[in-house]
């Protein structure tokens, strides 16, 4: 897979799996935009080891919920590079409580950015993807958004509603060229993760086949896949990457 003067920007960048996949397609040659909203020295950090490896990469703060931000961010990525080929809607967090306990700000924060924010930056992309008739789309979204998990259903119903999103951006955007994809996660080992019980990781590993937890390079090669032109009659698809724990 070759990405060279291939311009992809990945929304929550710093850290875990976004950090990941801005190394990946920066790798395999691609100018690489590091979104990030709170991070700035987890982004720099990613921005170094581009640098490092020969790759090219900028660093935008933007926060995915303002529409503002994001169009910023858009600009910012076209005034330097000229194009944007891929884009990768990755940022997220999670307020899990359950649902009688749940403050409704911990309800519209995971909603605002988990799913609006995979809103805004679409919409935003789409407009130069369709001038150039060509464009790649990959939304990370989460097993959870297809089972359901006691104490998030906020979380749930936001990457239930990317899946959703996702079909839909599918069936607009294919006859202008562009693809969109969705790639679920199951359990990935990141710091998102690691503060879990270790009562709880067991449990979770004790349901997934392969016996093993995944890592976020595990995601970050799907999402490479996804971008190349080897899956190029593919979209509107969702790809578990789960180690077989939905099956």
């Amino acid at each position: 897979m070759d990405f060279k003067e291939k311009t992809v920007i990945v929304t929550g960048a710093s850290r875990g799996i976004g950090k990941a996949i801005a190394l990946k397609m920066g790798e395999l040659g691609a100018n690489v935009v590091i979104n990030y909203s709170r991070d700035e020295k987890g982004a720099k950090a990613v921005l170094d080891e581009l640098t490092k490896m020969g790759s090219k990469g900028i660093i935008v703060k933007s926060n995915v919920t303002s529409t503002d931000e994001v169009d910023d961010m858009i600009d910012k990525t076209i005034d330097t590079f000229g194009h944007i080929h891929v884009l990768v809607n990755n940022a997220g967090i999670t307020r899990d409580s359950l649902l009688l306990r749940m403050k409704e700000e911990d309800w519209d924060s995971v909603l605002e950015t988990n799913l609006k924010g995979v809103f805004n930056c679409t919409k935003a992309v789409t407009r130069h993807m369709m001038k150039a008739r060509q464009g790649v789309i990959i939304n990370i979204s989460s097993v959870i958004g297809i089972t359901g998990n006691a104490g998030q259903s906020n979380y749930a119903a936001a990457k239930a509603g990317i899946i959703g999103f996702s079909k839909s951006m599918a069936k607009e955007l294919a006859p202008r060229g562009i693809r969109v994809n969705v790639v679920a996660p199951g359990f990935i080992k990141t710091d998102m993760t690691d503060v879990l019980d270790d009562k709880i990781k067991q449990g979770i590993l004790s349901n997934i086949p392969l016996k093993r937890y995944g890592t976020p390079d595990d995601i970050a090669q799907v999402v490479a896949f996804l971008a190349s032109d080897y899956s190029s009659y593919i979209t509107g698809q969702v790809i578990n990457v789960d180690g077989g724990m939905i099956i």
